[in-house]
């Protein structure tokens, strides 16, 4: 069975992504591919929603949705999910694609404990 290999997919850690989020900066485009369930527990603001569940209907205009040449940071719970989207991003035209390693939980731990973790 194929088994994608996530090593060599750039990541961003979340001490760099709550810098970018104090600074204000809309530079970069983020995506949180988690579902409507764990959004209401905890999330960032900022970050658009398109979860993985839903990728069927999303992916075929994810192009109008989001600018395939703006830097890309996608989370979910814990990065796989967030890097499997990156993947496929990177493979259907976006140019600058990075997973956040660890995704919210570990903004929870490292960054703002008033995040819930689950």
């Amino acid at each position: 069975m194929f088994s994608p290999d996530f090593s060599s997919l750039p990541e961003v850690d979340v001490e760099t992504l709550a810098a970018h989020l104090q600074s204000g900066s809309s530079s970069i485009q983020l995506l949180d591919v988690r579902e409507p369930q764990e959004i209401t527990v905890a999330h960032l603001e900022s970050f658009q929603n398109l979860p993985l569940s839903e990728f069927p209907e999303w992916s075929a205009t994810v192009s109008e949705q989001l600018d395939s040449d703006c830097e890309t940071w996608v989370m979910c719970h814990h990065g796989m999910r967030s890097a499997q989207v990156c993947l496929w991003l990177s493979q259907n035209g976006f140019t600058n694609v990075k997973n956040i390693s660890g995704g919210i939980d570990a903004y929870s731990l490292k960054i703002d404990s008033s995040i819930p973790r689950y």
